[in-house]
Parts: structure tokens; C-alpha cells; sequence
């Protein structure tokens, strides 16, 4: 909440001001959470213009009251759905990409994370470094325009690829500052996420657990929370062309159950439908 100055609102004097800050009243926090006849005596005030005074406050300061069938309508109307392009793939993701979200897609190298189908598309930037990759979302984020130069749309997916290679040389050993790194660039894909309106997506590499030997998603367990929503993609068997068929199975979701598994034939994959622009990390 705020300072308490003068002007803030009505009743509130600089004379007022100056009382309430010389007994260590400075906030709208600490008028609220003070007790009120005490305040009153040691400043020399008005206990019933003090009470008018917090009332006023915390209208003007609190949080509208909001129940959870509104907030479930806004986030519909707030919320869209970006295809993939494959239709497999969207049913995998409950209809496509969602705008808000960072979606993970993990596998070895060679499964199918990087498709280049709708390169035509894509934007893309190099960043060989985890600060040069920083700027480069932050850069996009404080955008006002939110727009790419060569683009007729606003920016609709933001594709890191790979999240894996900026991060992983600086977990483990000495590197200290890694893990804080990490979560800094979380915090960033997350907010960029959530303030455009952009779906985003990360691609994350397999690494061979010590203990048990058997693959699993690179980068630890506390990325394991940033994806709202996490793909492993193998590659599979079957007719179509060579090394395009793949199994996607679902691991993370905040809306199916996990365990599901698609077919994806990646070589039919074409430009992603309702997404004018893909700004690409490329590492």
C-alpha cells in the first residue's frame, strides 16, 4: 500500500502527515493495522476523523471483492488457444497452445523438438548465454508496441530453444549463482507469459538420472514447476516418412490427466493456425 502523503485523500492534511509520521504512522499499512485511540492521543487527533480517515483508506486501497465464477469468465475471455498444427498434438494439449502459459516440450536429440515447418514465420534471435537471453525477453516484454518489425500482427508465441543450453553450464561445480539464474529467467518467461498474453514455449533436453539410470527432463526439479504444462516427445514407429513419427505423452497439465499419448507425425507439421508471428530463442 501507499505512503501517506497529503492530497492522498480527502481529509488527509499535511499537518496530519507530519503528526502521524513524527509517531512512526507512515503507510496506509501501518494506519490500518495501528490501534486507533492510542494514534489519537499521542497525536493530538480526532479519534473520529482517524476512523473516517482508515475507512477511506482501505476503500480506496483494498482489492475489489471478486468471487470465483467472475474470475473463471475472465480468464476465458483473457485466455486463447493457439493450434499447433497438428491436430494430434492440439488434442494432446486440450485444443493447442495456451496464451499465458509456458508449455515444455522435452526429448533427446533428434526426437523432434525443434521443427522447422513454419520457419517462414519465425523470428528468430541468437542468444549464447543465459544474460544475452535475459535481454533479449526483456526487451520483448517492455516493448510497447509489442510488435517485430517484419511482422503485421503483435507477437503471439515466444519459442525458447533450448532453455536447456543457456542454463545447464551454469548448474553444478562452482557456479553458484546458477540456480538464481535459473529462476530469474523463469521468472521472465512466466511474466512474459502472463503480461503479453503470449503462449510460451521451451524446449528442455533428457538427462540420465544417477540413481536409477532411466531419462528424464534435464535442468532439476525446481524447473520441473515453471511449465504449467510439459510434452516428452519420442521418436516412434510406424508408417509415414522416415523419422517423423514420434510419441508425445503428457506429463504436466493443469487440465488432463497425465499418463495421455499421442501419435505426432511431425512431417505434416505446417505454420501454427492464428499466430501471425513466432519470436524465437535459439541457443
Amino acid at each position: 500500500m501507499g505512503v501517506l502523503r497529503a492530497g492522498l485523500c480527502p481529509g488527509l492534511t499535511q499537518d496530519m502527515v507530519q503528526l502521524l509520521r513524527s509517531h512512526g504512522i507512515k503507510t496506509v499499512v501501518d494506519l490500518a493495522s495501528a490501534d486507533l485511540e492510542e494514534v489519537a492521543q499521542k497525536c493530538g487527533l480526532s479519534y473520529k476523523a482517524l476512523v473516517a480517515l482508515r475507512r477511506v483508506l482501505l476503500a480506496q486501497f483494498s482489492a475489489f471483492p471478486c468471487n470465483g465464477a467472475d474470475l473463471y469468465e475472465e480468464l476465458k475471455t483473457s485466455t486463447a488457444i493457439l493450434s499447433t498444427g497438428i491436430g494430434s498434438l492440439d488434442k494432446l494439449l486440450d485444443a493447442g497452445l495456451y496464451t499465458g502459459e509456458v508449455t515444455e516440450i522435452v526429448g533427446v536429440p533428434g526426437s523432434g523438438k525443434t521443427q522447422a515447418g513454419a520457419l517462414q514465420r519465425i523470428q528468430v534471435v541468437r542468444a549464447f548465454d543465459i544474460f544475452q537471453m535475459l535481454d533479449v525477453l526483456q526487451g520483448l516484454r517492455g516493448s510497447v508496441a509489442q510488435q517485430v518489425s517484419h511482422s503485421s500482427g503483435t507477437v503471439k508465441v515466444v519459442i525458447v530453444d533450448s532453455v536447456t543450453a543457456v542454463v545447464s553450464p551454469l548448474l553444478g561445480g562452482q557456479q553458484r549463482e546458477g540456480l538464481a539464474l535459473m529462476m530469474q529467467l523463469a521468472l521472465e518467461l512466466k511474466t512474459l507469459a502472463r503480461d503479453l498474453g503470449v503462449a510460451v514455449v521451451v524446449t528442455n533436453h533428457m538427462t540420465r538420472d544417477r540413481d536409477s539410470g532411466k531419462l528424464k527432463p534435464a535442468l532439476g526439479r525446481s524447473w520441473s514447476f515453471v511449465p504449467s504444462t510439459r510434452v516428452i516427445l519420442a521418436i516412434g514407429e510406424g508408417a509415414g516418412a522416415p523419422g517423423s513419427q514420434h510419441t508425445a505423452c503428457l506429463t504436466k497439465s493443469p487440465r488432463l490427466p497425465t499418463g495421455s499419448q499421442e501419435t505426432v507425425d511431425i512431417g505434416t507439421w505446417g505454420a501454427l493456425e492464428q499466430s501471425p508471428l513466432l519470436q524465437g530463442e535459439q541457443a
